[in-house]
Formats: C-alpha cells, structure tokens, sequence
C-alpha cells in the first residue's frame, strides 16, 4: 500500500538509531563496571568457552523451533477444526500492526486491542470474511457480513527490505469506513507471504464471492476495480 512503505521505512530508521543509541551509551556507561569484572572471573580455557556459547546457542534454537512447532500445530489444528464447520475458503493470514489497529477502530469489542495471533485463519463463506484465533476449538476475532464490505482489490506493502502483495478490504461499519491490509501466508515450509498466482487467485475468489452474496440480496454491486493478474505457473516460474 502506497501509505505503508514510508511508515515501515521510518519505523525500521527509529528503532535502527534507537538501538545504536542504547548501545553506544551501555558500551561507555559499562566500561568500567566490565573492567572490573573481568580480573575476578575463573579463567576457562578456550575450548570450554565455546563448548558454553554453543550450547547455549543450541538451546535457544530449539527453543525457537519448538515455538514455531508448536504454533504451526495450532494452526493446523484450527484450520481442520474450521473446515468441519464451514463450507467456505479458508486462507492464512499474517498479523500486521494496521490491521489490528483498524479492526480496533471499527469497534473491537470493549475498546480492547483485536487479539489476533502472529497467524490467524481467514474464512470466506457465503456469510463474509471471518477472522480466527485458536487451536482445535477456534475462536472469532472479527466477521465482516458481505453486505458491509465495500470492496476488494490487491496492493503491495513493505516488510523489512521487501515488498509483499495485500488484499486490501474496505468496510464500512456504523458510519466508519476503514481498509484492511490482509497479508497472505505462505502455507510451504520456509515461505512467509503468499505471492503470485496463489495470492491472487484467493482475492479473485473473494471478490467473487462478494459480487455474488450482493447480487442475491438485491445490493448495489461495488464497482470494478483493476483487473487481477492471472499468473501461469510457467511465468512464476
């Protein structure tokens, strides 16, 4: 999204500069409290050394491993959970700050932040778009009735040094209209954002979708926005 990129790069610049700050200042502040720790501790021979750092980097990657594991056993878990009960398509998505400020903004309930996990599931039925949190026994974040979506189209946003695809959704909600950068996730080992013909045939099927809950209400059909690329696997190639 066009007012993405300069938040992300400025955010990125602030933290940058933060941390070079604290650093320098704990490097002048600790100089002399190091100077005098160092003479009093055991002497270790250097291959015990880095017996130490490298078990205690072993131990922290299994740690975060097990974290992620553990995460992706719940998704997992959730998403069978939600196929048994609804009929519609369900997608991966990748928990930004503006989506979970905007989805505070149309009215979370109690004013609270929308707990939204660092991957959630997003179910697009006959009924709309529905956003969920949990394991085996999922839970409803935010659900948008089709008739309060406005439209649909894709954009692109900026993650660290690279850019992303967005299915932007506009809804509207007791007079407030906000858009909703819903990023797609990779559901292949290793992969973060879904891209390319993936990415862009999900958005085609909710606009499809959308199109059609309207059209059987007897509502206005919102207006056509860019056409979306159909991309062949030979030219993602």
């Amino acid at each position: 999204m066009s007012s993405t990129a300069p938040r992300h790069r400025t955010g990125s610049i602030v933290l940058v500069a933060l941390a070079a700050v604290l650093l320098v200042a704990g490097l002048a502040l600790g100089q002399a409290w190091v100077e005098r720790l160092v003479p009093r501790l055991p002497e270790m021979p250097a291959t015990e050394l880095a017996l130490v750092l490298a078990t205690a980097t072993a131990i922290v990657a299994v740690a975060v491993a097990l974290r992620r594991g553990a995460a992706s056993a719940r998704a997992t878990a959730r998403r069978r959970a939600l196929q048994s009960i609804h009929r519609g398509e369900i997608a991966s998505g990748i928990r930004n700050r503006e989506l979970v400020a905007r989805l505070t903004e149309l009215g979370h309930p109690g004013g609270s932040t929308a707990a939204l996990p660092s991957r959630f599931s997003i179910v697009a039925d006959d009924g709309g778009l529905s956003f969920w949190s949990g394991g085996r026994r999922p839970r409803r974040v935010a659900h948008f009735p089709w008739r309060e979506v406005r439209t649909i189209r894709s954009d692109r946003a900026v993650v660290g040094s690279t850019e992303v695809p967005v299915a932007v959704v506009r809804v509207r909600r007791a007079g407030i209209s906000v858009e909703l950068p819903v990023m797609l996730s990779d559901p292949r080992l290793g992969r973060y954002a879904l891209t390319d013909a993936p990415f862009f045939a999900t958005v085609r099927s909710w606009k499809a979708r959308h199109r059609a809950a309207l059209a059987a209400e007897g509502l206005e059909l919102p207006p056509l926005t860019g056409a979306i690329p159909v991309i062949r696997p030979h030219a993602a190639a």
